[in-house]
């Protein structure tokens, strides 16, 4: 029952039911005040289903969805740096209309059902060949953090297999796909085609191009902003390096109960080690990861030494640090100028440390503690660098590089498309693919066979992107070549020689799991389409829906 949560990006989100995953929707209506517990303004929590929502119930499906988060994520979405709370609103709004539907619609579960439901999730959670979590355990190390207890997990467990069986009963209609059907879907993703290839690359003809300092000046003129410098800093910080808490955490943890620690965090996320041979590997690397967070809150809690009174000095310099850091013998390191983007490159910075280091003045020089996986750092500001466009003579020999690299597209594709006009002329009149490649002096290549659902062809992959590949051979009937297809160096035309025969004997083999997983899919998304119109028409009297902006599509 353990899935994997998706990132969730604005109103492109998912929900996840048992192991299915679900695709979720746009909605789009007016915006309306509302505050951090999904209330509108008016202190409501909406209504579905034509019934006015009960802070008892809003609170109840808000528990279970925090409970499904850090079981498939790991985290409490409130201290996920994925999950913001409009958007576990969203999921508790969403979880709330699918229990009430499956009210509606009779479906329960009953004690038994819900012992063994639990009883797999607990299992689930100890992963592979584990035995399951003690609920003792799973109460005081999983549940009791998140200010849970059995009693929610109780209910979770009989909402979760009430949504499931809410999707089996509204999906059904995509079960209904026939064998014959399957089999027909099955050739098409696996019946394999025989092609030639001819590659047209821009290397083959940088030979050809010819560079003018007027050539390369109106190049430059012509394509300033790829050249525009955005807006960059420059840091003075200063590192507590982990490293040099290893020993000290080491310590500390031979002070108390680290392998219990280390068989209560493997019992937990079991999952997680899958591809580790052994147990014990396993645990080896949990007891350094253990190690090295409490060196990095060593490392922290000095870092935090180092800080408070340098950021309550008066008045706040830049210059600060460096008279901290020598006060503490201290180094104090300078990054290159960086870009918001792109982040310094002297270390692996994490992303509100280079968020902070742009929102750095004369007025606050200072940010931190910011922890990394190698250390703790303190910033300061040293250097503020506007936009700019940099002078042609500056960057002359990567403009004229580039000058090159274009003229050298453009000229594989222009013979590529000429190519194309001519093979396809001389096969019409009788020669092969390879008799007018030859004597166009290009090297045709043949092609290991592949299919829709070949993940890899070699000697294609590295030339361009397999889906170019596909497009261009499942759309040219065989005997033909492809248009040509330009690509990022160049381009290609591709000559279509034959479909292979299917291997009957792989997919007999092969079939009765392809049909579950057709039939799967089709379920799915034929729940999914009824989720759609549901949550369109049932949400629209909740905060989740009317928060959005106007004009947002549907």
């Amino acid at each position: 029952m353990i899935g994997t949560i998706r990132k969730h990006s604005s109103w492109l989100w998912f929900i996840i039911i048992g192991a299915t995953i679900i695709s979720f929707l746009w909605w789009g209506a007016g915006p309306v005040t509302r505050n951090s517990n999904g209330r509108m303004s008016d202190g409501g929590y909406g209504s579905l289903y034509g019934k006015e929502i009960k802070p008892e119930a809003f609170a109840a499906a808000q528990r279970d969805f925090r409970l499904y988060y850090r079981l498939n994520a790991g985290d409490w979405p409130e201290t996920s740096p994925n999950m913001t709370r409009e958007e576990m609103n969203k999921g508790t709004y969403v979880r709330l209309m699918l229990t009430q539907k499956a009210k509606s619609l009779g479906i329960f579960v009953s004690a038994d059902a819900v012992v063994t439901g639990a009883n797999e999730m607990l299992r689930s959670i100890a992963g592979r060949n584990n035995p399951a979590v003690p609920m003792e355990a799973f109460l005081e190390r999983v549940l009791a953090p998140g200010g849970l207890n059995a009693a929610d997990f109780q209910r979770y467990v009989r909402n979760d297999l009430v949504i499931q069986q809410l999707q089996q009963s509204l999906g059904l209609s995509g079960l209904l796909i026939t064998p014959t059907e399957a089999s027909q879907l099955y050739i098409r993703d696996h019946q394999e085609i025989s092609a030639q290839v001819v590659f047209f690359t821009a290397s083959n003809y940088l030979a050809q191009v010819s560079v003018t300092p007027a050539a390369v000046g109106q190049f430059y003129t012509n394509n300033l902003a790829a050249y525009r410098l955005p807006d960059r800093v420059a840091l003075n910080y200063v590192v507590f390096e982990v490293t040099n808490f290893l020993a000290q955490s080491k310590a500390e943890w031979a002070k108390t109960n680290l392998e219990e620690n280390v068989d209560a965090y493997y019992r937990q996320n079991a999952a997680q080690y899958a591809g580790v041979k052994t147990p014990e590997e396993a645990k080896a690397k949990i007891r350094e990861l253990l190690i090295h967070q409490r060196a990095l809150m060593d490392a922290r809690q000095q870092a935090n030494d180092f800080a408070n009174p340098l950021f309550a000095l008066e008045p706040a310099k830049a210059e600060n640090l460096l008279t901290a850091a020598k006060q503490k013998a201290l180094a104090v390191h300078t990054t290159a100028p960086f870009a918001a983007n792109d982040g310094p490159q002297e270390f692996d910075a994490p992303a509100p440390l280079t968020k902070a280091a742009f929102k750095l003045s004369a007025e606050e020089p200072f940010a931190g503690p910011f922890v990394a996986t190698d250390g703790v750092y303190v910033i300061a500001l040293a250097q503020q660098l506007p936009s700019t466009i940099p002078a042609l003579e500056s960057i002359r020999s990567r403009v004229t590089s580039d000058f090159q690299d274009q003229q050298a597209i453009a000229r594989a594709q222009t013979a590529g498309a000429t190519f194309y006009a001519t093979a396809t002329n001389q096969m019409a009149a009788g020669k092969t693919f390879a008799q007018v490649a030859i004597a166009a002096g290009q090297s045709p290549q043949a092609l290991p066979p592949f299919a829709l659902s070949s993940q890899e062809v070699p000697g294609f992959g590295e030339r361009a992107e397999l889906g170019q590949l596909k497009q261009a051979a499942f759309t040219t009937p065989v005997g033909h070549l492809s248009n040509f297809a330009p690509i990022a160096d160049g381009g290609f035309v591709l000559f279509v020689q034959s479909l292979l025969p299917v291997d009957e004997t792989k997919k007999a083999a092969e079939f009765p799991q392809f049909l579950a997983q057709v039939r799967h899919g089709r379920q799915t998304e034929a729940f999914n389409i009824w989720l759609q119109g549901e949550a369109n028409r049932e949400l629209r009297n909740t905060p989740i829906y009317q928060q959005q902006p106007t004009g947002a599509a549907k």
